[in-house]
């Protein structure tokens, strides 16, 4: 695939994977494949945001057909640029996989998973961390294929678990870890604990590394599904809340959100067709 025209893109979208493009539990993207396509051909970038690692980001953008444009893997504590998004001066590194130059403002992995024992140890909580638990386990828990669950055990800047305790203990962990600089985001499967990033900032992070490269601030639309989408939600000009059966709330308001009827890549397209519908060109089927 040649490399999109990035000089006048009026949109940016950022997009949640798993139960947002991804569908929750089979992991097809079929449902989105016609406004993927559709965005790529206006070399709209389609930019991935979600939880999951680099390593599962890299054989997922090639099958999306997204390798050209930038991604947030972690929770936003690990951000991946192509060349056409990197800095001459400030992100050569010619020894980078695909081109890619990779940023990590988060705490190191090691570091977190670390904090996380001395805090269970001192406060005699029940929770599961992914780094503990063997291959057939995070198979269990996700659904992955052995090289899926392989690479999303491959992390580096944050650390899943399973909750296994009540609900009041979850709030101390909470606070506890805030002390330490760190936070504890909801997903689809599991608690992420990482340093304060979140896929909101690290939206902002690419909109600024964009303003500075092209000179100017496009309209941007979020999609997502889950609690660790909405710092994203709300910073977007657009955002789109996907439906899903997880039960937590998701309190976001105002005119410049809407929520699906459908679930998954279907509701995604649901959401990018709302709102391309009502800006100027799209319906006719070329950007202004």
């Amino acid at each position: 695939m040649t490399q999109p025209t990035l000089n006048k893109p009026p949109l940016l979208v950022f997009t949640d994977l798993d139960g947002s493009l991804l569908d929750h539990d089979s992991y097809d993207w079929q449902p989105a494949a016609s406004w993927l396509q559709r965005l790529e051909q206006w070399a709209i970038p389609v930019i991935p945001t979600t939880s999951k690692t680099r390593a599962e980001l890299l054989a997922l953008r090639q099958e999306l057909g997204l390798e050209q444009t930038p991604f947030i893997a972690e929770n936003g504590a690990v951000i991946g640029l192509p060349p056409s998004w990197q800095h001459a001066r400030l992100d050569r590194d010619p020894a980078s996989p695909d081109g890619l130059v990779v940023k990590t403002p988060s705490m190191d992995v090691d570091f977190i998973r670390r904090r996380l024992d001395v805090v269970r140890e001192r406060h005699g909580l029940r929770f599961r961390r992914m780094g503990e638990m063997d291959l057939a386990e995070v198979r269990e828990l996700t659904g992955l294929s052995t090289a899926g669950a392989e690479q999303a055990m491959s992390r580096e800047g944050s650390e899943p678990l399973v909750w296994e305790d009540d609900d009041t203990k979850l709030q101390a962990l909470h606070e506890t870890l805030r002390v330490d600089g760190l936070r504890l985001t909801r997903g689809g499967r599991f608690w992420h604990v990482m340093g304060a990033v979140d896929k909101g900032q690290a939206a902002e992070w690419l909109l600024a590394r964009f303003e500075s490269l092209r000179g100017y601030r496009p309209r941007t639309l979020g999609l997502g599904d889950g609690p660790n989408d909405l710092a994203l939600l709300s910073t977007t000009d657009m955002a789109v809340v996907i439906a899903a059966n997880h039960g937590q709330p998701m309190a976001l308001g105002g005119a410049q959100v809407y929520r699906t009827q459908a679930r998954g890549p279907a509701g995604w397209s649901e959401g990018v067709a709302h709102w391309l519908a009502q800006e100027s060109g799209w319906e006719s089927g070329e950007p202004q």
